[in-house]
């Protein structure tokens, strides 16, 4: 790499010093297909000298074989380095690479131009410092341009570098690149952005990379590299409150007590005065302990631990602030969420919430609208879609510290991840604190679960009955409650049928309808065992998340859950309701079993083989398991 210094050669340890010393600037490259994002990359390293001497053999070998620039070097190899990439001409992950000059170094991430990629391009971006945004300069600005540009703004990128590419298949027309500039500002003036410079390129023939090209001699700006290493970043981390989420407690001996983190934002000091705002507690910092001894000062993105005079309660997963600005502590939370799965959002649906080194339940209780990143407008919604944005209120299982995304992006973001299979289904960016009603609070009553069970003789239990339409679960469910009332027990049977002519009755069957059906259902269920009944609620409730929820309303042992195991052939012979005939001729959506999925419990407390057995001997078998 020949850009670097003889100091490699005299004094490595000097050259490290140097190199450690440097500031970092991240940035990515967005904008349609074919803008010439990977060339441009390709170019800037190609420039800066970046290159090894494998990678140089190996590039132009692959532009031979596979490049699109005939038997000249094609930059964009160097980036595009998936094989699908490379067969299509077209990025599909986010390609990182690092690389220097003598000012400054830099990581840049080469995101995806197409849409359905959206969610790899926020991945990108959520790490960068500036974004600089391609125009091809005979298209000017396009859909995925305006996209781009938003989801650049979403994630708090303040530094935008419009590179109106390809300048020489339009003649250097300086007229083409004004009216490109003038038209970009118009449409960005909505997104917050505080600084865009316009630079006219050719990414594949090096104008104003490196050097001024002859070919723009109205053009006085400046070239994109001196751009990146000259680019002042507001809003240092460094300048602002102290946040330091806690991820590790160190404790190796009786005699030290330690608080591993990175700091997310500000400096600390020995003597600082901190606070834990999960539990208002404060001390001050007695310690900055690293493996290479302990510091006088640590700043935003230094790994420390940190000591403290005094023994106050802090676990992993909670945050230490500085006192005289305070995160906020809630469980409800305002949020901008771009949704990464294939798998709708489902509001009401229980979701794993990570912020920081804190993971805790989460749901989102109201989609307040979608956000139409082509345009900018609101649109009404029910669901998020892979690649959607929407705004949306979440309801946490306990309180959280955090801020304003736009006021530090690091403990002001969040990803959201699917409970049964750990896929990461969202990323959100907080936008404020919901505080509840002031005037409700829990009102304390004497008479509790257990008394009003123990006067009816019997223990507060929940039967979960599911299972595919004409599984039979309505009837035996029926039949148990029969049995139980013979014996003295004091029942209710919530039916899905029967509920949906009254509490439910303004849901449909979408996949969205059906988790807030069972969301409702649940949340009676646990009202009724509070009051101290055996309740059997008979719903096909397909998907697991759902139950799970149910089951996590109520106490340890109290939900049981009973799956009717009826072939799906038995159930459509029956097709006592004629469902299924409907659902098979494409008049009836939605149809759990047919066209919508039900997922099979796994670990079910009770499981009857429906079908053959009789229902009577199957609500007698579950009566003898529960209760002998």
């Amino acid at each position: 790499m020949a850009h670097q210094s003889e100091l490699i050669a005299e004094d490595i340890h000097a050259y490290l010093k140097a190199q450690e010393e440097k500031s970092m600037l991240r940035f990515i490259t967005c904008g349609s297909v074919d803008d010439g994002k990977s060339t441009l990359i390709g170019r800037l390293l190609w420039d800066s000298k970046m290159i090894f001497e494998d990678q140089l053999a190996a590039l132009e070998a692959d532009s031979k074989r596979v490049g699109t620039q005939g038997q000249e070097i094609d930059y964009a190899l160097l980036l595009d380095g998936l094989q699908a990439e490379r067969e299509q001409g077209i990025t599909i992950d986010v390609a990182y690479r690092f690389f220097s000059t003598d000012k400054r170094k830099f990581i840049v991430a080469d995101t995806p131009g197409h849409e359905q990629y959206t969610r790899n391009m926020v991945t990108g971006a959520s790490t960068a410092d500036v974004a600089v945004i391609l125009i091809d300069a005979r298209k000017g600005i396009l859909t995925q341009t305006r996209r781009h540009s938003y989801l650049v703004s979403l994630v708090g990128i303040r530094n935008v570098v419009l590179a109106i590419n390809k300048m020489d298949l339009v003649d250097y027309a300086e007229e083409t690149f004004q009216r490109i500039c003038a038209e970009y500002r118009d449409f960005a003036s909505e997104l917050g952005f505080e600084e865009i410079t316009s630079i006219p390129l050719s990414a594949l023939k090096g104008d104003n990379i490196i050097e001024h090209s002859e070919q723009t001699p109205w053009y006085a700006g400046p070239t994109m590299m001196s751009y990146l290493e000259t680019v002042k970043l507001a809003n240092d981390v460094s300048d602002k409150p102290f946040r330091m989420p806690v991820q590790w407690v160190n404790r190796p001996d009786l005699d030290f007590r330690g608080f591993c983190g990175t700091l997310a934002s500000g400096i600390i000091r020995p003597g600082d005065e901190v606070v834990v705002p999960a539990s208002g507690q404060k001390s001050r910092v007695a310690r900055i302990v690293t493996m290479d001894g302990d510091l006088d000062e640590a700043i935003a993105g230094q790994s420390v631990t940190l000591t403290l005079e005094d023994e106050i309660d802090v676990s992993r997963g909670d945050l230490l602030a500085t006192p005289v600005a305070r995160p906020d502590h809630s469980d409800q939370f305002e949020a901008h969420l771009v949704w990464m799965h294939e798998d709708a959002l489902l509001p009401g649906r229980s979701y794993l919430l990570k912020t920081g080194s804190t993971t805790v339940p989460a749901q989102i209780t109201q989609l307040k609208h979608k956000i139409n990143v082509n345009t900018l407008q609101q649109e009404p919604g029910k669901t998020l879609a892979l690649n959607e944005v929407g705004v949306c209120n979440l309801s946490l299982s306990k309180t959280v510290s955090f801020d304003p995304y736009q006021e530090n992006r690091t403990t002001g973001n969040f990803i959201l991840i699917d409970r049964f299979t750990n896929a990461t289904v969202g990323a959100g960016m907080v936008d404020f604190s919901l505080r509840r009603a002031s005037n409700i609070h829990w009102q304390s009553i004497d008479i509790d679960k257990d008394a009003r069970a123990a006067l009816k003789g019997q223990k507060s239990r929940v039967l979960w009955f599911t299972g595919l339409s004409g599984a039979g679960k309505s009837t035996i469910a029926n039949l148990v409650e029969k049995k139980l009332h013979s014996l003295g027990k004091h029942t209710y049977i919530l039916d899905g049928d029967n509920v949906r002519h009254g509490l439910n009755r303004d849901l449909g069957f979408t996949d969205a309808d059906r988790v807030e059906n069972i969301r409702r259902v649940g949340e009676t269920a646990k009202l009724m065992a509070d009051a101290g009944l055996i309740v059997l609620v008979s719903f096909i409730s397909p998907f697991k998340s759902e139950r799970q929820l149910a089951r996590d309303l109520l106490e340890p042992g109290e939900f049981v859950e009973v799956f009717v195991d009826t072939p799906l052939a038995v159930c459509e012979e029956r097709d006592v309701k004629g469902l299924y005939k409907k659902a098979r001729a494409g008049q009836l959506k939605n149809f759990t079993g047919i066209d919508s999925a039900y997922e099979v419990p796994e670990a079910a407390e009770i499981v009857v083989a429906g079908g053959d057995v009789p229902a009577e001997e199957l609500a007698e078998q579950i009566v003898r398991e529960i209760w002998g």
